[in-house]
């Protein structure tokens, strides 16, 4: 093994034993990279001083919040990003902006191997480890507590035993990751998928049964990018963090869910995503505004197949990057306004326009003004319908 290791470090459970097996089975000099994607919570330095008490030589923080924001969390934004159409990609978005710098720790620590604190029957060490190899396949990769088979009451044994600066307890078990476009977390009595979670576990955003007036927000687009919140302009992740505060203060964005994970098991996750279900609410309204229809229908196909591909650890695929350049031309008109009133856990839109609008009145309306030539409907039938009249003529014949 290599005299280094970078580790990519959360400061949580899992990554603090990393740390310290790797300590004390290796003898390598680890260096713990924590990158901050705007998961709040503890200060990073915090975290810092955590990874130098589990044992790392030196630790980093990369402050990647806008990176994050403008590129990870806009295309999937763009895209309608919802993975079995209702998870944002909360954690599958974070991990590529990881491993990138995780790759660049490496190089400036002549490291030539990482380590992360996945477990083996998640999603993340297939995200990590991929994504690795596909910008540096010269590095190696390490994961303790996959390797280890380390279950969590044994990670909590280690952690406890080796005197470890981390608070987890059996008493408190859950596996929480967060980050700016929303929150994760599992494990627990959660895993009893007839336990229905309880109001402790949210933190992103208020009980939506609470009495509360309704929030009325005016959302402006330019090709798809939010740019102005009620007329404030906003950056990207300003526009996510403004989202939080507002849609999570009306209990948006709480999502209870049986998801299909990339290692072929089913598992049972809570989500909270408030500012990035609203972001998403209105931009899909805009979409339907702005996109002709048979666009907008293979764009729902786009859509679903992006977010698999970075659900599956694949977002360095020339696949996702060719998608991509069909999200951004479906983009290309996508500017305008979207009003929403949010309340009781609904984001519910009120109001469009936009100067890229294929809605015509003088076409839509039922009232007089209306352009629309109701003469050309028989036409219009009598063609439409002819490849299903022929083929039912023919079945008719042949079967009787």
């Amino acid at each position: 093994m290599s005299d280094r290791v970078v580790l990519a470090f959360s400061g949580g459970l899992d990554t603090s034993v990393a740390l310290g097996w790797i300590k004390e089975q290796t003898g390598a000099e680890v260096i713990a990279l924590a990158v901050d994607v705007g998961q709040g919570g503890e200060d990073m330095d915090v975290i810092r001083e955590r990874a130098i008490g589990c044992g790392a030589v030196e630790a980093e923080v990369a402050d990647v919040r806008d990176e994050f924001a403008d590129e990870y969390c806009l295309p999937a934004l763009k895209a309608d990003a919802l993975y079995m159409d209702r998870y944002p990609l909360v954690s599958a978005l974070s991990r590529p902006v990881i491993v990138k710098h995780l790759v660049e720790a490496a190089h400036k620590h002549n490291a030539n191997v990482v380590a992360h604190g996945c477990t083996g029957k998640g999603n993340d060490q297939v995200r990590f480890e991929v994504g690795i190899r596909a910008l540096s396949p010269d590095l190696k990769c390490i994961a303790p507590v996959r390797d280890l088979a380390l279950t969590r009451d044994k990670a909590i044994e280690f952690a406890e035993r080796e005197g470890l600066p981390i608070d987890v307890t059996k008493k408190s078990p859950y596996s929480i990751d967060q980050n700016v476009w929303g929150r994760a977390v599992e494990t627990g009595f959660l895993e009893d998928i007839w336990n229905g979670p309880t109001e402790e576990l949210y933190t992103y955003s208020d009980n939506p049964a609470t009495p509360r007036e309704p929030d009325e927000v005016v959302i402006t687009f330019e090709h798809g990018v939010p740019v102005a919140i009620d007329g404030e302009k906003v950056s990207m992740l300003q526009a996510i963090e403004k989202m939080n505060e507002r849609a999570g203060g009306q209990g948006i964005g709480r999502i209870d869910t049986v998801e299909d994970r990339l290692v072929g098991i089913k598992s049972r996750e809570i989500y909270e995503s408030p500012g990035a279900m609203a972001l998403i609410a209105a931009h899909s309204e805009l979409l339907h505004v702005t996109t002709e229809r048979e666009l907008l229908r293979y764009f729902r196909t786009v859509s679903q197949r992006w977010g698999e591909l970075v659900y599956d650890g694949l977002w360095f695929s020339p696949l996702r990057k060719v998608l991509g350049g069909v999200i951004d031309q479906v983009n290309e008109p996508a500017s305008g306004e979207i009003r929403m009133v949010m309340h009781g856990g609904r984001a519910t839109v009120t109001g469009r326009r936009s100067e890229a609008s294929l809605y015509d009145y003088g076409l839509a309306t039922y009232d007089s003004g209306d352009t629309f030539d109701q003469t050309l409907a028989h036409g219009f039938i009598e063609l439409w319908g002819l490849p299903s009249r022929m083929a039912h003529a023919r079945d008719n014949r042949i079967h009787g």
